[in-house]
């Protein structure tokens, strides 16, 4: 049948999700709920729902922390290569240096998703007039013939 609601899996479930895990790496052991019964719960039980949808936001701040730990290991980049001759130098590991890239990158992209306000990209745009002022919209009216110039002739 699975895994019934309780308080104390709903609290283990919040706290893996604060830390960093996904729901669905959480679902897959054999003692937690599965994800559609986690849905369930989350439509049915208000107080749940509220809590996971803290432990979500707090999820984009450990994120921002792995971010950091990735970014920062440099363990790997480099790996030492030997010529015919025996000489030993060292090369960039490009495969270990892109994977951290796209790890970056995927956790950035679920940071600004989770929190976008934090870690969205904030796009802002402002119009004003001289000085500051706001802007004034005019409207230039023309009378007369179409192609033909205005006169300035009075009578």
């Amino acid at each position: 049948m699975g895994v019934e609601f309780s308080q104390e899996i709903a609290d283990t479930i919040c706290e893996r999700i604060a830390n960093g895990e996904s729901l669905r790496s959480i679902c897959a052991n054999a003692d937690m709920p599965s994800q559609v019964s986690v849905f369930r719960w989350l439509a049915a039980r208000d107080e749940f729902c509220k809590q996971y949808a803290l432990a979500r936001e707090a999820q984009a701040d450990a994120l921002f922390d792995e971010m950091l730990d990735i970014a920062d290991d440099g363990r790997n980049d480099w790996m030492a290569t030997q010529d015919d001759d025996g000489g030993q130098g060292w090369r960039a590991n490009g495969e270990h240096i892109q994977r951290s890239k796209l790890r970056l990158d995927a956790r950035k992209w679920m940071a600004s998703k989770l929190q976008p306000k934090k870690y969205g990209d904030k796009i802002t745009q402002e119009l004003t007039g001289a000085g500051g002022a706001p802007l004034v919209p005019v409207l230039n009216v023309t009378i007369g013939k179409p192609g033909s110039e205005p006169s300035s002739e009075t009578g």
